[in-house]
């Protein structure tokens, strides 16, 4: 195809990214993926002859991301779309999670983003063009009881992904933090880490909400197959958003909090502007 991009998709072996990249394929377009072993790896490079590349790397190997992904772009090309999907939820209330467990989610959340995004951007700048799409989350702007190492994540990618933006839009670079909602992967399922529970005090607040979220995994209502079908959307566009809310389940919940917001900002307006000098 004459428009034919080159992406570099991380986690690319199961869940939206494995939806992304091969929607990213069928549409013409090169993929660089990232896994995480050798055996996703071949099944990755079988979905297509020529067109699919592998990197296998953890995000969270931060020292060696560069040079793997410098040699990735000697092989295949520069990137000019990544997307970086790879991460995990974490379930757990806050006192009863280890601290080491919530610097292991900002890990892989967080600064393997990053890492990924530090690969890239020289060549990006250099070129005057790239587009960098986070998957962050609904649960970067609306929180829920049960995941807040997650949430915190995603609002620090929330957050990187805003202000990035606006470092780098000067220099032909586009930036979006894509957010799903519940969306049919094994998210919920076998990639999500579970702490341990220890405190009963917070029995009435987690065991209903660890037992719907187990029961419901599997049946959730977004499809991977069209949120390829959106990225692809997205990074056509002349005029991308800064930020894309994928389901209407995200849509629906993002609303409701605004307006929460609006009217919290409301009732305390008096104090927030009772701080200045006068």
């Amino acid at each position: 195809m004459s428009n034919s991009k080159i992406f570099l998709i991380t986690g690319v072996s199961s869940g939206l990214g494995k939806a992304f990249a091969e929607g990213a394929l069928a549409a013409g377009h090169r993929v660089i993926g990232t896994v995480r072993s050798a055996g996703p790896a071949s099944s990755f490079l079988a979905h297509t002859s020529g067109r699919a590349h592998a990197v296998v790397i953890d995000v969270t190997d931060f020292g060696a991301i560069r040079d793997a992904i410098a040699r990735a772009e000697r092989d295949v090309g520069p990137v000019d779309v990544l997307v970086n999907n790879a991460g995990y939820g974490h379930e757990g209330i806050l006192e009863e999670t280890p601290l080491e467990d919530l610097q292991r989610q900002f890990d892989a959340n967080v600064f393997g983003a990053v890492a990924m995004i530090k690969a890239v951007l020289p060549g990006m700048r250099t070129r005057r063009s790239g587009h960098i799409v986070n998957v962050t989350s609904m649960g970067g702007f609306i929180t829920m009881p049960g995941i807040t190492a997650y949430c915190g994540s995603k609002f620090a990618l929330e957050g990187i992904s805003e202000s990035l933006g606006k470092e780098v839009k000067s220099l032909g670079i586009r930036v979006t933090a894509l957010a799903p909602g519940q969306f049919r992967t094994e998210w919920a399922g076998r990639s999500m880490v579970r702490a341990d529970r220890s405190i009963a005090d917070y029995d009435a607040v987690m065991d209903p909400i660890r037992a719907a979220r187990q029961a419901k995994s599997g049946q959730q209502p977004g499809d991977p197959a069209k949120a390829a079908q959106a990225l692809l959307t997205l990074i056509e566009s002349d005029n991308p958003p800064v930020r894309l809310y994928l389901g209407a389940d995200a849509l629906k919940l993002v609303e409701d909090k605004i307006e929460a917001m609006k009217a919290e900002i409301a009732a305390w307006e008096t104090v927030s502007r009772s701080t200045n000098f006068e």
